[in-house]
This record gives C-alpha cells, structure tokens and sequence, in this order.
C-alpha cells in the first residue's frame, strides 16, 4: 500500500511449528504501520480456534505442522469462519505438491521461507488487497506441474462464461492486475473489476488465485 496507509493495520495470525520462524516474522510485520500480529500458534489444530477468536485479515501459515498440516487447517479455517481470512502458506520448497494441495484447498498463495523481509511485506499487502495475483510465474508452474485438466470441463466452463468474461479470465491467469487488464482492454478499471467478480461468482471461488486454479484443474487454461 503505497500511497495511502489503511485506517486500521491489517490483522495477521502466524501459524508455524518453530518458534524461531514466528519470531522473525513478527518483528519484520510488527516493523509495519500499516500491519499488525494479533496472535501466533504452533500447530495447524491451535490455528484453527486463535483464528475464529481473532478474526484476522491474513493468515501466515506453515504448510508441514505436526496434528493439523497448513492443508487440511486452511481448509477448516475457510469452511467454518465466517468472512474467513486470506491464508498466505509458507514453504521450504516451491515446487511442491503440498504447496498446491494449499492452494486448491483455498489458500490465497504461497511464500518461501527464505523470502526477503520486503516480499513477506509485499505479499501480505497484497493478498489483502487480492486485485491480482501473489508471484503468478510460480502459481502458474504448479498448476502446470499438478494440475489435470480435460477438455469436456472446459467447454462447460466457456459456456457459463461470456466472450469478455472468458477473455478476463485468461489475462486473470497469467498474472495481471485489474488496472493492466484495463489496459489491455481499454476499457476502465470499474469494467474489469465487475468482469473479475462475475468470473469469480461463476466458478464459485473467492480470490484471483482459486480462478487460476479452477481454470488449469478444468482444462480452460492449459500449460505452457
């Protein structure tokens, strides 16, 4: 958030085994004016109730824990809080199937651990603001590396779509924001913004990531 800074900071639960890891995350989040680490907790299974206690905006969250994986506490998190938070996993390794598993159970992207202080920053901030995606060259990867689509999904998929729906969705897929697919369209940003909703309405997901997702698992959108 460059130009203007929110009224009220935007609220973060850290979910991660090692305390260590949860402590440097706070001090690089706490250091923000415009974020603010409202709780910690060690397993997916405590993540779960902190999080429906402190109804935060985003959720930082370890995808391997002991109990609760960041998987399966993503998922309960999202189909039980309601208004749920965006949850943000957090990985060794980026090329992973768990990573992707996170996101098709409704994360809104993923992180690396070894990510510099101003990406974790960057991706909170815009996670929260969802109007594109969270490094989409490496959302992409996965989904190309994991997903299976077929083509009789995808024709269903184009028929619940309009001609500038469908064409949203594809410039959606490969990464760009509502102001450059205006752009791209010539078209006002207020435009784009109604198309994205409506896509999202009509595949039923929540964020730009989950569309992504959708559009590779059907066939819509295919790799390479």
């Amino acid at each position: 958030m460059n130009a203007a800074l929110p009224d009220t900071p935007l609220r973060i639960v850290l979910a991660d085994d090692e305390r260590m890891v949860r402590t440097a995350l706070r001090a690089i989040l706490s250091s923000e004016p415009d974020l603010e680490v409202v709780g910690e907790a060690g397993t997916g299974a405590e993540a779960i109730p902190l999080v429906h206690e402190l109804r935060p905006d985003v959720v930082l969250m370890d995808v391997r824990m002991p109990e609760i994986d960041g998987i399966r506490a993503t998922e309960r998190i999202l189909a039980t809080v309601p208004e749920p938070p965006r949850v943000i996993v957090v990985t060794t390794f980026e090329n992973d199937s768990y990573v992707y598993d996170a996101l098709r159970a409704g994360a809104s992207g993923f992180l690396l651990k070894r990510a510099r202080a101003d990406e974790l920053v960057q991706a909170v901030r815009l996670v929260a603001r969802s109007d594109s995606l969270l490094f989409p060259a490496a959302v992409r990867a996965l989904a190309a590396a994991y997903a299976t689509g077929r083509d009789g999904q995808a024709q269903a998929l184009r028929d619940r779509l309009s001609e500038r729906e469908a064409e949203v969705l594809r410039l959606m897929t490969t990464g760009l924001s509502n102001a450059e697919i205006a752009d791209r369209l010539t078209v006002a940003p207020a435009t784009v913004k109604t198309h994205v909703a409506t896509v999202l309405a009509k595949l039923g997901v929540r964020d730009r990531t989950q569309a992504v997702i959708a559009a590779y698992e059907c066939g819509f959108v295919k790799p390479g």
